[in-house]
């Protein structure tokens, strides 16, 4: 069947027709019948580079040999006891050794999961009731973090869906990126704020990057505030660099989230901290947290090989940033808009200047994008579907790939 017979079929089984909304590519998505790689190969015969991976993941590509080779051992073995296994070991451990501000780690299902289970931690531990997020900041679909960006740095949070109840998003505060005086004043203004959460590098709207100092500002507030704080490091764990964007930007969160990449392509949350904090979850405290699939054995198998590969191959990251800054080289001869990059992360901005918040974000021209997006599928180059997601490369991507994606910028934008 072809992707739109697929489609047509789906819309009467699931709502919208998928599994999740950015899926719903008009006038319909293309369904994947294979991948390895760099590629995608669909059910109607297309091959496309794929910049999107999975939105993060796969740092090493589809199928990867030592991945796919580490999974079907652990299959073969299991996938699935509900005890303790060696592998949580192996993980917590080399979780623990790569960030130093992380002494313990617990293993859930999904960044959101390790998000939410963070909050919940911070709130237990510091005995306050309100959390402040950055406007725009994805932190996963669970209640407290979907709320709407409001008309000023002190807004209290709206539901952003319906089924929200009012009165726990109003417990949610937003200040904008990249503004640490709008952190100090509402700090300054509530003491019963446990933790400030957010993406040291906003991924779900970006890559919008922390401008110098930023991130330090945020540290030494937030600490001045006895307030914790989170760094969601869903998207940067492992993406930016072993240790993520703690260790590329030399700043010590109280507690981290992660996901994503430490799953090696398959199912995965971690949320870690200090001792002291960490010891609150149960059943060593108070704080309760858990899940029948946290710390599945497969989706640690995959992430442990992922891990251990980008330990023995440290080079992968120069690699990946050299191919980020040729296509960047390409796009802002342009002129049309702006070109934001770091690492394997990057994405053309319809915007005159790399934007420095959400609120710079929202003002892109969506539908210059809508149509630069399209013409990059036509030629062969599958880019996350939204002007307000983070392109990706992996260590799979060749050089032809990396020049195929470049002209492909070039003839896009100028078109």
């Amino acid at each position: 069947m072809k992707s739109s017979d697929l489609f047509s079929r789906a819309k009467t089984l699931m709502p919208g027709g998928v599994s999740s909304p950015v899926r719903a590519i008009k006038p319909y998505p293309f369904y994947v019948e294979r991948a390895a790689g760099s590629r995608l190969t669909t059910v109607d015969g297309v091959d496309l580079i794929d910049c999107c991976l999975g939105y993060g993941p796969l740092i090493l590509g589809h199928a990867h040999p030592e991945i796919r080779e580490a999974i079907e051992r652990q299959l073969a073995k299991g996938w699935l006891y509900g005890t303790p296994t060696p592998l949580e070991l192996d993980l917590a451990g080399m979780l623990v050794d790569d960030h130093p501000a992380i002494e313990m780690v617990r293993f859930v299902s999904s960044g959101s999961e390790a998000t939410m289970a963070a909050i919940r931690l911070a709130r237990g531990y510091t005995g306050r009731q309100d959390i402040v997020k950055v406007e725009g900041g994805f932190h996963g679909a669970h209640d407290a973090v979907l709320v709407k960006a409001g008309s000023g740095a002190t807004t209290l949070g709206v539901p952003d869906s319906a089924g929200v109840l009012p009165d726990l998003v109003a417990h949610t505060r937003q200040v904008p990126y990249n503004d640490p005086e709008a952190l100090e004043d509402l700090l300054s203004k509530n003491d019963d704020i446990a933790a400030f959460i957010l993406e040291p590098i906003m991924g779900n709207v970006g890559p919008v990057l922390p401008d110098d100092g930023y991130l330090a500002a945020v540290r030494e507030i937030t600490a001045a505030h006895d307030v914790l704080l989170i760094l969601d490091e869903v998207i940067t764990g492992y993406r930016v660099g072993i240790g993520g964007a703690e260790v590329l930007y030399g700043v010590k969160p109280d507690l981290a989230t992660f996901g994503k990449i430490i799953g090696g392509g398959l199912p995965i949350g971690a949320f870690g901290g200090r001792r002291e904090i960490m010891e609150l979850v149960a059943p060593a405290g108070p704080v309760y947290q858990a899940g029948t699939f946290s710390g599945n054995p497969a989706s640690l198998a995959a992430g442990y090989a992922t891990l251990r590969h980008l330990h023995e191959h440290p080079e992968i990251y120069r690699r990946l940033d050299e191919a980020t800054r040729a296509i960047g080289e390409v796009a802002t001869d342009a002129h049309r808009g702006s070109f934001v990059r770091i690492g394997s992360l990057f994405k053309h901005f319809f915007r005159g200047e790399p934007p420095r918040n959400y609120r710079e974000v929202k003002e892109c021209d969506t539908e210059a994008f809508s149509r630069f997006w399209r013409a990059m599928l036509d030629a062969g180059i599958f880019l996350p579907p939204s002007q307000f997601e983070t392109n990706f490369l992996s260590a799979a991507h060749t050089k032809e790939d990396i020049e195929q994606i470049a002209d492909a910028y070039g003839s896009c934008l100028f078109a």
